[in-house]
């Protein structure tokens, strides 16, 4: 039974990270709150990275047309963007390090969430109003500091990284289906730089109270249920609205707010 139990688990913990991950939501949000829950204590950030990099696979496959032509002309403006962007991206993580090292307990969290309802709330404004006509070639800039930032502050559990940077893009004016091109682009160095970063305390760490096949399986339903949230994303930036979004964060918020300084159920 134990076996079936951590099993079930997993499954829930790849979901929650694969569809996280892309739609505005924040995977590091819910995966905290989910561990939680769960009581999740040893070897958490062992399986979260090895979920992470499942989702990197995901991202990998859907633009593995966009990733080829950048390997094999590397030199050109997406790039170039892609790169200064990465850049802010971790200059803002830098100086705001002991911000984040104090959120990571989930303290902030309630408030994380109703940042990423505001930030969706200004996507969908920006998407209506402002007109488009930037591309990821055509960026400046600008554009890619503005992006890299809001990337950087996504590091907040609780901030959808795929929702700042949409919203970073959309307020430069790219276009909608460039802006999500850019913002999923951009999570592969940035899920592989913390990979990296975490490796000491992998070592350290091992896998505490997950196994390896119970590792696997996460992996398996992050990678799957990441691919699909992908191709719901591209779907619903061009096509859709973030209202659901936006009412589900804004909820998820409240609620945590309302637990932290009254309920106390977990």
């Amino acid at each position: 039974m134990t076996a079936v139990i951590e099993i079930l688990k997993c499954i829930v913990l790849g979901l929650v990270q694969g569809l996280g991950e892309f739609l505005p939501i924040s995977s590091s949000g819910h995966l905290l709150l989910t561990q939680r829950i769960f009581g999740v204590d040893e070897g958490g950030m062992l399986f979260t990275v090895l979920l992470h990099v499942a989702t990197l696979a995901a991202v990998c496959i859907v633009y593995r047309r966009e990733l080829w032509e950048l390997i094999k002309h590397p030199i050109q403006w997406k790039t170039l963007w892609l790169i200064v962007a990465t850049i802010m991206t971790v200059a803002v993580m830098l100086v705001f390090k002991k911000v984040f090292d104090a959120a990571e307990d989930g303290r902030f969290l309630g408030y994380c969430f109703l940042f990423t309802a505001l930030l969706l709330t200004i996507a969908e404004a920006a998407k209506r109003r402002l007109a488009r006509g930037v591309t990821c070639d055509s960026m400046k800039w600008h554009h890619a500091v503005l992006i890299g930032a809001m990337q950087g502050i996504a590091v907040l559990p609780g901030v959808s990284r795929s929702g700042a940077t949409i919203t970073g893009a959309l307020l430069c004016g790219v276009k909608k289906k460039d802006a999500a091109e850019f913002s999923f682009l951009l999570s592969i160095p940035a899920i592989l730089g913390g990979a990296v970063l975490e490796v000491p305390d992998l070592i350290k760490n091992g896998t505490g109270d997950f196994t390896w096949y119970g590792i696997v399986v996460g992996m398996l339903v992050a990678g799957v249920s990441g691919y699909f949230a992908v191709r719901f994303m591209l779907k619903l930036i061009t096509k859709k609205s973030f209202l659901g979004f936006i009412i589900y964060t804004a909820a998820l918020g409240a609620f945590l707010l309302l637990n932290q300084f009254v309920l106390h159920l977990f």
